[in-house]
């Protein structure tokens, strides 16, 4: 089995990417499940009903997220009856939505967790024994489990991906939207990578205007981030995991970086 897991879609070139991209590849690597994050995929902040549809429409079977989902308040109006939608599992008790799905493919069940980090950012319940909770409610009816974990430290990241070391299938980092060039299969046979990047505009700041963030920078007063319009070139992230059908172990990962020429 071949499933792709794609780093944070960003605004609509992001989308437009994503669903152009996510063609080729399927076709290409004879890919069967596409795992995104969704949480930027509207202008920048948040998912809508009309984005995360797009999602799918463009190729994805289980949509994450992180932070921002609660940005646009459209996610209330859906999320809790979108099967394959999840949100971090680690907010508090009672928060709208899931944080984890069990998708079927074929005779296979594959579980996805998503997981937020909190080194630099909002205080929320652990995410290390929110994993140990879950496993112990889905380990015997997965044959495979990914787990998104968007976090902002890669020592959060890293610390993770050895705590579940052998207990799961992967475990890959989102939120930065920078790739990172350490994917490797760890000691446990889990497939790891501190982030998958991002789907959006390449001649951009993680997606928004340049001039905008710099001035930023420059000035420290508050700016007004745009996303970068299309048609702009667009850039694509993500790690194909390859997995033995007969046993569910990884046999192989590879690092997925494409930009428009």
């Amino acid at each position: 089995m071949n499933i792709l897991m794609v780093g944070d879609v960003v605004g609509r070139p992001g989308r437009f990417a994503f669903n152009d991209y996510t063609e080729k590849l399927k076709r290409e690597k004879d890919i069967d499940v596409v795992v995104v994050n969704g949480e930027n995929a509207a202008h920048g902040k948040g998912l809508t009903t009309s984005t995360f549809n797009a999602l799918l429409s463009g190729g994805a079977n289980v949509v994450t997220s992180g932070n921002h989902i609660w940005d646009q308040k459209d996610i209330f109006n859906f999320i809790d009856r979108e099967p394959f939608l999840i949100r971090p599992a680690n907010y508090p008790e009672n928060t709208p939505g899931r944080g984890f799905c069990i998708y079927p493919h074929k005779a296979k069940n594959i579980g996805v967790i998503n997981l937020q980090g909190r080194s630099f950012m909002q205080p929320i319940d652990c995410p290390f024994v929110c994993a140990e909770t879950i496993l112990k409610e889905i380990s015997r009816e997965c044959d495979i489990i990914l787990v998104d974990f968007h976090a902002e430290t890669t020592s959060e990241k890293i610390a993770m991906g050895y705590f579940l070391d052998g207990r799961v299938s992967a475990v890959v980092g989102t939120h930065t939207h920078v790739q990172t060039a350490d994917a490797r299969i760890l000691p446990g046979g889990t497939a790891y990578i501190s982030d998958l990047g991002m789907v959006g505009a390449l001649d951009s700041i993680l997606g928004v205007n340049p001039e905008e963030v710099i001035k930023k920078f420059l000035t420290s007063l508050p700016v007004r981030f745009e996303i970068t319009p299309p048609p702009c070139r667009c850039v694509y992230s993500a790690l194909l995991i390859k997995i033995d059908d007969r046993t569910n172990k990884v046999i192989e990962i590879e690092r997925i970086y494409e930009f428009d020429d």
